[in-house]
């Protein structure tokens, strides 16, 4: 559940620290971009240094569970984006 939450509030740092116009495929698409690499990273760390740590556990053998927990990895680092850009927003104005 830590490296969930982590993510998603990395995810709210990068769309709140992103100057700029709002350009919301590029804040899409850099975020997928960290949320991959995220996602690829806490995947690593949940198997090889501390097994469970994530409360996402699919019960999917080899590569499809895998893609799946950084598939939620992505999702929420693109949400905390979101987030974070509208948060950006409403302090900015």
């Amino acid at each position: 559940m830590w490296l969930e939450l982590l993510t998603l509030f990395i995810g709210i740092a990068f769309g709140f620290f992103h100057k700029g116009k709002e350009d919301y495929w590029g804040i899409l698409r850099n975020g997928a971009i960290l949320g991959i690499v995220i996602g690829v990273l806490a995947v690593l760390i949940s198997m090889f240094l501390a097994p469970g740590s994530t409360s996402l556990s699919f019960d999917f053998p080899g590569a499809f569970g895998t893609i799946l927990v950084i598939l939620v990895f992505v999702i929420l680092m693109i949400a905390g984006t979101f987030i974070g850009d509208r948060i950006e927003r409403v302090l900015r104005k």
